[in-house]
């Protein structure tokens, strides 16, 4: 770890803002023994570019929000932490469902395939350029029945959720097979996050 530039903030004087509402981004680092002293979302436009594909739809979103957030920030020197995480099937990037009927489509397209979650993480602060990380997660689903898909949009889980589910939930027992890291399907990698924090000098439990 390198040592603070003088005059430049330390671990014991920066606050950690996570840049996102999402409670499961915060209960992951809560399970990590990291509590955030702000939480602070930004609203950016997340709309795809034109053949943009997903590492860089996430990065370029990641890196936004905490530049959006970071650049209206008033408070007591602080570490800025923003992700953003995508779900793709083949090369489509699946959206972030707002209705039942997003959620059952995005379901009949996962159904028995095989797809890619990727979380792109951000730490910004004043003193340095954006540190990131990619984690990239493959799942694959059993195949859905139309009664599976119907059961699930009931219990209202796949509402707000990228791809239209969320596996620490109900929908964990579509998963047939995962490679990679479960905290990054949920949201926030645990293992890039905590050495991106680390790399900034946030004391870590």
């Amino acid at each position: 770890m390198t040592s603070p530039r003088a005059g430049s903030p330390t671990a014991s004087n920066r606050l950690l803002v996570l840049a996102s509402e999402s409670p499961r981004r915060k209960a992951l680092l809560a399970q990590a023994g990291i509590v955030p002293s702000a939480i602070v979302p930004a609203d950016i436009d997340e709309t795809p570019k034109k053949d943009e594909v997903p590492r860089a739809y996430a990065l370029r979103l990641a890196v936004t929000k905490a530049q959006t957030v970071l650049s209206g920030w008033s408070g007591a020197p602080a570490v800025v932490l923003a992700a953003d995480t995508v779900v793709t099937c083949g090369r489509r990037i699946l959206p972030k469902a707002s209705t039942e009927d997003e959620v059952r489509a995005c379901l009949k397209r996962l159904s028995g395939r095989r797809h890619q979650v990727t979380t792109a993480i951000a730490v910004l602060t004043h003193d340095a350029k954006p540190r990131t990380r990619v984690s990239v997660t493959r799942v694959s689903f059993a195949r859905l029945t139309d009664a599976d898909i119907q059961s699930y949009l009931d219990c209202g889980e796949g509402i707000g959720k990228a791809g239209g589910y969320a596996i620490q939930g109900r929908a964990e027992t579509f998963v047939r097979q995962l490679n990679g890291s479960y905290s990054n399907v949920v949201g926030l990698p645990l293992f890039e996050t905590i050495a991106l924090l680390k790399g900034c000098m946030v004391a870590i439990p």
